[in-house]
């Protein structure tokens, strides 16, 4: 299953972009405190761009959300959703 990531690390999961969303329901949001269920990104944050995992299981996706630059330091929260299945 493919999940989106908005933002991504170096891991060689990288796909192509372009793929529909599924319900913010499904989120799960990374951040320097830990990860939560669903899409609670606070009116200030704007989105930045967006990439496409190719991962086994969201757990791996949040993951490697985990590890990408400035979430361990707060600066920013990255929000993990599946895509819709084609």
């Amino acid at each position: 299953m493919k999940y989106v990531m908005l933002l991504l690390d170096g891991s060689g999961k990288l796909v192509e972009s372009g793929h529909q969303l599924q319900p913010p329901a499904t989120a799960k949001t990374v951040r320097a405190g830990g990860v939560t269920d669903g899409p609670f990104m606070e009116t200030k944050e704007a989105l930045g761009g967006y990439s496409v995992l190719e991962t086994d299981t969201i757990e791996e996706a949040v993951e490697i959300a985990k590890t990408w630059p400035g979430v361990d330091r707060g600066w920013i929260a990255i929000e993990v959703r599946p895509t819709v299945e084609m």
